[in-house]
């Protein structure tokens, strides 16, 4: 059975693997310096670090802010070892029950066919593609603006929440 189990640095095994797992999943300038991480983990109130398990055996990891009226959902990644077996899906569907409100993420642009495939994976879970113009801030300084989409999970407005939604998002995750 799937279950979504929240994590600190003291839990060592599961930190590790959450860590490994983030790395190589994501590239460098997709997430923020593990030390960032590790504060947040244990210190920021608003963020959720959280482990897949499927039956107590870790299979993946999902990272999450309570942004007051909205979740944002900043990583979301499935052991390679375990990928098609459906425990993506599952933990988001999971994560959106247990959710009381509406949910954000970034995704890709469709220029590629993976990030094509991911949209269409959030899309057949109910999450609708927002078209307005969103650059995800870099993590580390010196890093750039990564051309991102925001895809969104419940009673929200591209139009009329966008703005609002962004300025919590570069405000309280990327320190903008």
């Amino acid at each position: 059975m799937i279950k979504l189990q929240p994590i600190k640095t003291a839990d060592k095994e599961l930190y590790t693997y959450m860590e490994n797992l983030l790395k190589d999943s994501f590239p460098k300038e997709e997430y923020r310096d593990l030390n960032d991480l590790r504060s947040y983990t244990d210190n920021n109130p608003m963020f959720v670090n959280n482990i897949i398990l499927d039956d107590e055996i870790p299979v993946g990891l999902l990272t999450y802010w309570n942004l007051g009226k909205f979740f944002y959902v900043e990583h979301l990644a499935i052991d390679s070892n375990k990928r098609s077996g459906g425990y993506g899906k599952k933990a988001v569907e999971l994560f959106c029950k247990e959710c009381n409100k509406p949910i954000i993420l970034e995704v890709e642009k469709p220029d590629e066919e993976m990030a094509k495939r991911r949209i269409g994976f959030y899309e057949r879970l109910d999450f609708t593609l927002w078209d307005n113009p969103y650059k995800q801030p870099p993590y580390r300084n010196g890093d750039e603006f990564l051309p991102m989409n925001v895809m969104a999970y419940g009673e929200l407005d591209s139009k009329k929440d966008f703005e609002r939604i962004k300025e919590a998002i570069y405000k309280n995750v990327y320190n903008q």
